[in-house]
């Protein structure tokens, strides 16, 4: 039995009918949860994977910027 980290009740999933990835939600506190882990399985909530898959983006932005940055000084001398 798998439990909602939201609010702790039980929910009636066959762990190995569940991909990585995919989501599931809570009949008790109605939260939409990602399985983010097979081995051991784990659920979080959906909204904390987004925000999560937005920092990295913002990261890999930020990377490209100063790559462009450090090439335009290159040009100039």
């Amino acid at each position: 039995m798998v439990t909602c980290p939201v609010c702790d009740a039980d929910i009636d999933i066959e762990e190995d009918e569940v991909d990585e990835g995919e989501s599931v939600g809570c009949d008790e506190c109605g939260a939409v949860l990602s399985v983010t882990g097979k081995v051991p399985f784990e659920l979080t909530p959906a909204d904390a994977v987004e925000e999560d898959e937005d920092e990295i983006y913002d990261d890999e932005e930020e990377d490209i910027e100063v790559i462009e940055e450090e090439e335009v000084e290159e040009e100039e001398f």
